[in-house]
């Protein structure tokens, strides 16, 4: 029933308070991992949810947030009932892990004053594209800033009374602990971060502050951002009522240290080892993004890349794709369905997988099909809104693994043509760590992807893990420097969390090489047909 882990059973390191845990609020799951001294996953917790398209805004409730959280949590509870015979009453650490930027605007009181806007919506063009230019520093539409002075361009009634301004994980962090603080990789994607002071930049703040004052602005923006701070840093603990929060039975005890809440890049990061300078990773679930640690600050500013920060502070540049493997889940959907009406009693998770397998026996160029994934805007294209689209010519050959190859080829295009402008820049990394769901399947995805990015693709065995790992990760790292241990980040994660990781690598094959670089050469003589859809459809 309980494995032996360095000697002490997993039981007792339950009992004890030694496991630690780590909760992310992705796009369509809120997951959660209870972790062990060596890192190993002892309990795994899930929910499901989706975002609603509610006045033309992507959003999730206030409500939706709070019980699925509650779920997410009873769920990891009774797996580690089930799987080791006793419920933790009391954890090590903990830590908050989130999709990245939005809008999450509190009155003093600190109730929302207008629905959570998320990172998916691209309604905020004219406001990114003016602090672009006035900062010279790429501001995307899904940044918190870009939201905020969205917001302020167009005189939204409830602007005045903005008190302050989160994430959705410094949210929660807040409700679990009470403390105002963010990490600094997700702080990167609230608004510019200086790497020379670690909390946003003050010249920036300046210029901003300068930009919002004609429109009635008085209060400075550095008053409505959370503190930000470093991995292992200072913040806060488990409060009695985020602990009743967090566990209704009132069984979890309050007082634990709980890390820095970080967004879903950072746990990425983490959970790849990638956050050393010329490191890199791609994430995939919902979105999709590449992150890679620079050594040296890009030449000029672009609008495909981001620079964000890892949880310990280092410039990243980020190429960030809002749709990534939700289209092919859909497809899952309907095949599943169909499997349904002959009888058949394969769960969806089967039928996606044997959809990613067929992938690999389709043909290197797809075979004459186009897919297009997007489910909502991708600025990288140039595109303001989804429409998720399968094209063919008269001569193209229509079967199920070309069908599942092009709708793998469209999540890895977009990030693809990103990933040529960081290369344009001479910005190179040997290989590409990658973790997501979808790497699960193994070898499919990861080969597929070193064809589409021409880079060695690396998995380890956390990758299905994926965020919820990582943020449990950072959290036992908030533990071992609360006990007293003075490594830095890429320290422990190298001699502590990766030592002995079983790492599978999968190199570029000439012909999917060649096949994906037909392909793509027709995606994007194709995005003209994307463009007339968004306004005649």
């Amino acid at each position: 029933m309980a494995t032996q882990l360095n000697g002490t059973s997993a039981q007792e390191i339950i009992i004890n308070g030694q496991a630690v845990l780590g909760i992310e609020f992705g796009s369509t799951n809120i997951k959660a991992s209870l972790i062990g001294p060596d890192y190993q996953q002892l309990a795994s917790g899930s929910h499901a949810w989706e975002n609603q398209y509610e006045e033309k805004n992507w959003t999730y409730s206030r409500e939706a947030i709070i019980s699925g959280l509650q779920d997410c949590m009873a769920q990891v509870l009774a797996d580690a009932q089930q799987r080791h015979g006793v419920r933790p009453t009391r954890l090590g650490s903990l830590g908050i892990s989130a999709m990245m930027h939005g809008y999450l605007a509190f009155g003093a009181d600190g109730e929302l004053l207008v629905p959570f806007r998320t990172w998916r919506n691209t309604s905020t063009e004219q406001a990114a594209a003016l602090l672009s230019e006035e900062l010279n520093f790429n501001i995307p539409q899904r940044w918190s800033v870009a939201h905020y002075f969205h917001a302020v361009l167009n005189n939204e009634e409830h602007v005045s009374q903005v008190a302050k301004l989160n994430t959705l994980a410094g949210f929660v962090h807040e409700l679990l602990t009470g403390s105002f603080v963010l990490g600094v990789g997700d702080a990167a994607g609230m608004f510019p971060v200086d790497p020379a002071t670690g909390t946003y930049d003050a010249q920036m703040l300046s210029a901003f502050d300068a930009l919002a004052a004609p429109h009635g602005i008085s209060t400075d923006l550095a008053a409505l951002l959370p503190k930000v701070l470093p991995a292992g840093g200072e913040a806060g603990t488990l409060s009695e009522t985020g602990a009743l929060l967090l566990d209704p039975t009132g069984e979890l005890q309050a007082g634990s240290p709980v890390c820095a809440p970080e967004g879903d890049a950072g746990t990425g990061m983490v959970a790849t080892n990638s956050v050393a300078q010329r490191t890199g990773n791609i994430s995939a679930g919902t979105s999709i993004f590449a992150m890679v640690v620079l050594d040296s600050p890009l030449s000029e500013v672009h609008h495909e890349i981001d620079v964000v920060a890892t949880p310990d502070g280092y410039p990243v540049a980020m190429v960030h794709c809002n749709n990534g493997a939700s289209e092919f889940a859909a497809w899952a959907q309907v095949f599943s369905q169909f499997a349904q009406a002959l009888g058949s009693d394969a769960d969806e998770n089967v039928v996606f997988e044997t959809l990613l397998r067929a992938a690999l026996d389709g043909a290197s160029d797809g075979a004459g099909l186009l897919a297009y994934n997007n489910l909502s805007g991708e600025p990288v294209a140039g595109l303001a809104e989804g429409r998720p689209a399968i094209l063919r010519t008269p001569d193209s050959t229509l079967n199920l693994p070309n069908l599942m190859r092009v709708q793998v080829y469209a999540m890895f295009a977009t990030l693809s043509l990103g990933l040529r402008v960081l290369g344009a820049e001479g910005v190179e990394v040997k290989q590409m760590f990658a973790h997501g769901g979808i790497f699960r399947t193994a070898g499919v995805a990861q080969q597929l992807l070193a064809a589409a990015i021409n880079t060695p693709v690396v998995v380890g065995d956390s990758a299905g893990h994926g965020g919820a790992w990582g943020i449990a990760v950072l959290a036992a790292y908030r533990k071992r420097v609360f006990e007293g241990m003075k490594a830095a980040l890429p320290e422990f994660l190298n001699s502590e969390v990766f030592a002995n990781a079983a790492l599978h690598v999968a190199e570029p094959v000439a012909e999917d090489r060649a096949g994906f670089e037909a392909y793509l050469k027709t995606y994007e003589a194709g995005l003209a047909i994307q463009h007339t859809a968004i306004t005649t459809i």
